[in-house]
Formats: C-alpha cells, structure tokens, sequence
C-alpha cells in the first residue's frame, strides 16, 4: 500500500498545516522586505492577518501533538437508588393530565356538510329522481293517491343545495300528481329551507323523458333507482349513485350503490 493511503487523517491534517506555515513565513519575509514607509493600507492588514494565521497554525499545531484528555468514568447509581431520588407525582394528578391529553389529541367527528361536500368531489350540479329516494313512494301509481317526504333526507338536501345547484325529476301519469308532489316538498320546507325552487323540480312521462333531463342538464351527480338508466348514463355523467335496497355489482367504476341517499351522503 502507498504512504498516502496508510498514513491516518492526523497526519495528514500536520502536513497541511506544517504547508499553510511555510506558505505563511515566505509571505511575511517578502512583506517585511518592503521598507515600511512604501506600505499601504493592504499590505499592512495582510500583515496582521497573517500574523493571525501563524498564531492559529501554533495553536493546531500544539493541539494536534498532545494525546486526548481521558474523561473521568461517572459512577452508575443503583436503580433502586435513582429512582428514589426522582420526585413523585400523586395519582390523582397523573390521571388529570393525562384526561387533559386524551381530550385535545381525541379524533374530531366531521360535521354532516364537510362529508357532503367531500362525497360531492367538487361537483356543482346534481339531479335526482323523487320516487324511492326523496319519496316515500316508488312508483308513479302511487303518486296518483299520495306523495311522502322522508323526513331522514331533509337535513341531507339541506347540505347538498348549499355547494351544487339540486334538480329533482320524475315521471308521473296525471297533473294530479304532479301538484301532490309539489305539495308534499313545500309542506316539507325544502322549497324554504335549501336553495331548492319550484322551477327546478321537473315532470315528465316516460323513463326516456327522464334521462333525456339529465343528459340536458349534464350534472355532475345523478342518482337514480333504475339501474338501466344509471347505466345508460355512465358514459355521459361523471358521478352515480344508485339508490337500492339490494346491492347489484357494479356496472361502472363511476357507479356508486347505497341504500338512501342520506346513508351514502351522511356516513364519513
């Protein structure tokens, strides 16, 4: 092996100070060679400041020559000993702080409208259908003797219409039904209580009358029953929801299942 490989970081750091000395002597005997009334202000700090280097390289050099110091060994205390000696605290107030630590560290439940608009993913726009979702009815018979709100879905569409503008619509088989419709979601508040209108509940009377509405309003969410329809329109709208009591497999990746809109929107 060469000199410079076998040689330790010590000796190497000697050299390069045993260099940085001589370096420093030839400067000072080509500066004291000037007579010094020819000396300006520079050539007077380069004086001092190698005057300074040549201090500091004696002190390296001195340092880097004696053995290290051996630090006095510290006596281990007995376990038994050290932990004698540590103050105690009494029960009661380790249990008071550590209620405290639960308490500020304990999970924070996230309000109904930070889960709405989380599950909307930005949307802004959502249709929905009436029967089986808003409704307590599922079929547009039954709507010629009455119509339903589901209480459990009012707090819901509350937060829905605060983030996305909420367009109802369902097929009906008469003009009776219809104002039963729209009665029964007045009575309900949700034409006074959300950002829901009148102008944005729309009838139709065929199941092609309603994809057509969707397809015109081009919404974000769409949720449905018919699962026919929410897979027709998987293609065309971004998100689904489709509302059942079973739990089909699913048609499309954009195609959620739950059983009410309320357990989809309002679970984290």
């Amino acid at each position: 092996m060469s000199e410079s490989s076998s040689s330790s970081p010590t000796e190497e750091i000697v050299r390069l100070i045993k260099r940085l000395s001589a370096y420093v002597t030839f400067k000072m005997s080509s500066l004291f060679s000037t007579p010094i009334r020819n000396l300006d202000s520079r050539s007077v700090g380069a004086i001092a400041g190698l005057a300074i280097a040549v201090i500091f390289t004696w002190r390296a050099l001195r340092t880097t020559g004696e053995p290290p110091r051996r630090q006095p060994k510290r006596r281990m205390q007995p376990a038994e000993t050290s932990q004698s000696n540590l103050p105690s605290n009494p029960p009661h107030e380790d249990n008071g702080v550590q209620d405290v630590v639960d308490h500020f560290f304990q999970p924070v439940k996230p309000t109904l409208g930070q889960i709405v608009r989380q599950k909307l993913s930005e949307g802004r726009k959502v249709t929905c259908r009436l029967l089986g979702v808003i409704l307590e009815e599922s079929s547009p018979e039954e709507l010629q003797k009455q119509a339903t709100v589901r209480s459990s879905v009012l707090e819901v569409l509350l937060e829905i219409t605060k983030y996305s503008d909420l367009y109802f619509m369902e097929r009906v088989l008469d003009d009776e039904s219809e104002a039963k419709v729209l009665e029964a979601l007045e009575t309900a508040g949700v034409f006074t209580s959300g950002g829901l209108v009148k102008d944005k509940v729309l009838f139709c009377s065929t199941e092609i009358g309603r994809t057509s509405f969707v397809r015109q309003i081009e919404p974000d969410w769409h949720i449905d029953t018919n699962l026919e329809i929410s897979t027709q329109l998987a293609r065309f709208i971004k998100y689904q929801l489709h509302v059942s009591e079973a739990k089909p497999e699913r048609t499309a990746p954009n195609v959620f299942t739950s059983q009410s809109i309320e357990q989809f929107f309002g679970s984290a």
